[in-house]
């Protein structure tokens, strides 16, 4: 049977951009469609200007670290003043000029763009707008979305799709949830010098870190002035002239008044409207795409990576899973990626980052057999500053082998320094390594290479 394309492609972030142009490259006729601006979620609405907006709210506190390195107030201005509306006029221009580079980059590889929303007619047939498209194989990646809480008045909050359009900087803000998106936004407001409340319904942020990455993480945010009402949930909001009110649970709780509220209690697949069922494509108990290990759904020539199929919601990982679907489907040269030993990072203030199995997770599969080396420590930089933040550094031995299950960090640059960690957890490198490595002085990094 003939097709219009060789591949179509549902959704132009980042899974979907790398996969077609990767299956353009061996010479498959590619289309893709997307009914937003091009980019995704992370080049959009998550993780581009979120870090640019991390940036930003850095200056506040590097501007009060310089005095105690000698830097004094001009003459002209005794604090330092911050413009919310530039900042977001910045970030958004920014975002779309990534947005039309991203274009540049489908045109350049031969992929056509077709702006609207695709729905499955059946196994080979989809329908964006008017038009009528058949594909010998079809890519989902349509990735996911933030979902609110069904309770009273959760109409008033916002999710991480509409921080970057607010027209004024709240001075009272609360973040409900205590993921990486609930904490990043936390200190990002914090930062730019709002008043900031997280509300979990843990003792601790970042359910699934380890305990210690935490815990020390919170420690450090509280420390910077963000106020934390933990195993709370919001019952009810109502908008009232002084803000928006949020009724909280426990008896003991008086309501609390802000000027905005961030939901950010979870995100799902991003599957409305798709129309799975005309093409046979099955959602597992999660509501996600059910997969292989090399992508491919229900029906055969239908694959889906990235966020919809909720395996590891992460930029990189929906990038290499669409590269490795176009590889073994269109380049002969079958693979598919592993999901462990993936580092990530939340781009708090203090920073965290993380490779490999918690201390828990390495009990849970190895007992007794494991043995962790800790430092924590005031980091050079703040020598001088007078701020009590400090770093913390961890790594998780299988006793046996020696080898390191794990490596975790809490502290500036932390990030940085576990993407080059990362590679040698991924080889399996052994303490012994860790110790045989030496340092570079004097760093926080050094401070992996000589736990003892």
């Amino acid at each position: 049977m003939s097709y219009d394309y060789d591949l179509f492609v549902m959704g132009a972030g980042s899974g979907g951009l790398a996969s077609s142009k990767r299956a353009a490259s061996y010479g498959a006729k590619v289309a893709i469609a997307e009914h937003d601006l091009v980019g995704g979620t992370c080049v959009i609405r998550g993780c581009v200007p979120k870090k640019l907006m991390v940036y930003a709210s850095q200056f506040s506190y590097l501007y009060q670290y310089a005095q105690g390195y000698g830097w004094g107030v001009g003459a002209r201005s005794s604090r330092p003043k911050f413009n919310w509306n530039k900042l977001i006029t910045a970030v958004d221009t920014e975002v779309k000029r990534l947005s039309q580079l991203h274009i540049s980059f489908l045109e350049k590889a031969g992929v056509e763009l077709i702006s609207g929303y695709a729905k499955f007619i059946d196994a080979h047939t989809v329908e964006v707008g008017d038009r009528t498209i058949t594909a010998d194989k079809i890519l989902i990646a349509v990735g996911g979305e933030a979902v609110k809480p069904n309770i009273p008045g959760i109409e008033h909050s916002i999710t991480s799709r509409e921080m970057f359009l607010l027209p004024e900087q709240p001075k009272r803000f609360a973040v409900w949830g205590g993921g990486y998106i609930g904490v990043e936004f936390a200190n990002i407001l914090k930062g730019l010098g709002s008043e900031v409340t997280q509300i979990i319904r843990r003792d601790l942020i970042l359910h699934g870190f380890d305990e210690d990455i935490r815990s020390n993480i919170q420690a450090g945010m509280a420390n910077h002035g963000i106020n934390f009402l933990t195993q709370k949930v919001i019952e009810k909001i109502e908008k009232t002239k002084a803000g928006l009110q949020l009724f909280l649970s426990g008896d003991d709780t008086e309501p609390l008044t802000v000027d905005a509220l961030l939901c950010a209690t979870g995100r799902k697949p991003n599957l409305a409207g798709l129309m799975l069922e005309n093409a046979g494509v099955e959602v597992n108990g999660k509501g996600a795409i059910q997969v292989t290990p090399d992508s491919r759904t229900s029906q055969p020539n239908i694959f889906a990576v990235g966020d919809c199929t909720d395996r590891m919601n992460l930029t990189p990982v929906a990038i290499a899973e669409g590269r490795a679907f176009a590889d073994t489907e269109f380049g002969h040269q079958p693979r598919f990626i592993t999901h462990e030993n993936i580092a990530t990072a939340v781009f708090s203030n203090p920073e965290g980052a993380t490779v490999g199995l918690t201390e828990n997770q390495a009990r849970e599969k190895f007992g007794d057999n494991i043995k962790c080396y800790t430092a924590r420590f005031r980091p050079m930089f703040h020598s001088f500053t007078g701020s009590e933040e400090r770093v913390f550094i961890k790594l998780v031995v299988e006793v046996n082998t020696d080898r390191v299950l794990g490596a975790h960090m809490v502290g500036k640059d932390a990030a940085e320094l576990i993407q080059g960690i990362a590679i040698a957890v991924n080889m399996g490198a052994t303490k012994k390594d860790f110790d045989n490595t030496m340092g570079i002085h004097p760093t926080s990094g050094e401070e992996f290479v000589t736990l003892r």
